[in-house]
């Protein structure tokens, strides 16, 4: 008898894994402390308190006195940061609704985190952070918003990516922040001092970090079809998704 030949069992192309275990567990707590700060600074904004470490006293009177702009960004921001697990993760890819909620959001945040740069805690140095990663948060976000228009999901995807990792920076930057108020009594530094270098740690390591992500997984699809000796399909790009 001649044997029925059988399927070939689909490639399982590099693009198609999950991402990393640690990039995961990083996205959830940068989600978290973004979350957490911006829930402790409403806490703080409807019930000031006196009572503390002075240093914190002293930056709840700063974002008191700006209470109206500091709400307009960190309001839209706690929802930015909540829905953007519905954009990232590939589970969810059949909903379209916080992405077009996203965008919106993602531009009010951006719009006025230049306009809190007039408080700014740390000066010139954290303004620089904010204005350099600001810019890229809302250029990000706009390439993505322009793919998304002409149909190109996979270039929506990675842009959008890479706006959402820059925004939850500040997720990075408050365990940095928390080192220095922690040793402030032996380095004697203050807020005012130590609050743009930790915006700019924070910042700087969520950028590198997509950015390093997002190359490796195109190394590993060019690898893929490479060793295949054809173009890819389709379905081995949509990789940009945790």
């Amino acid at each position: 008898m001649t044997a029925i030949p059988q399927a070939a069992a689909p490639a399982r192309f590099p693009s198609q894994r999950r991402s990393p275990l640690w990039l995961r567990i990083g996205f959830w707590i940068c989600v978290l402390i973004g979350a957490a700060a911006v829930l402790r600074r409403l806490v703080a904004l409807a019930a000031p308190s006196q009572n503390g470490p002075p240093q914190l006293v002293g930056l709840d009177q700063v974002f008191a006195s700006h209470a109206g702009l500091t709400l307009a960004h960190i309001v839209p921001a706690i929802l930015f940061v909540l829905l953007s697990p519905f954009a990232v993760f590939s589970r969810f890819g059949g909903l379209h609704w916080p992405e077009r909620v996203l965008f919106p959001l993602g531009a009010v945040v951006g719009l006025t985190g230049y306009a809190m740069t007039a408080y700014a805690v740390g000066g010139w140095t954290e303004r620089f952070a904010i204005y350099l990663f600001d810019t890229l948060f809302l250029y990000s976000l706009a390439r993505a918003f322009a793919h998304r228009q002409r149909g190109e999901p996979e270039l929506k995807r990675r842009w959008l990516l890479r706006s959402i990792a820059i925004l939850l920076g500040i997720g990075t930057a408050r365990p940095v922040m928390g080192v220095f108020f922690a040793t402030s009594p032996m380095t004697h530094l203050t807020p005012s001092q130590f609050f743009g270098i930790a915006m700019w740690a924070g910042f700087s390591i969520n950028v590198l970090v997509i950015e390093l992500w997002i190359r490796s997984a195109d190394c590993r699809s060019q690898v893929a079809g490479g060793s295949a000796g054809s173009v890819l399909p389709p379905e081995a790009h949509r990789g940009f998704s945790l």
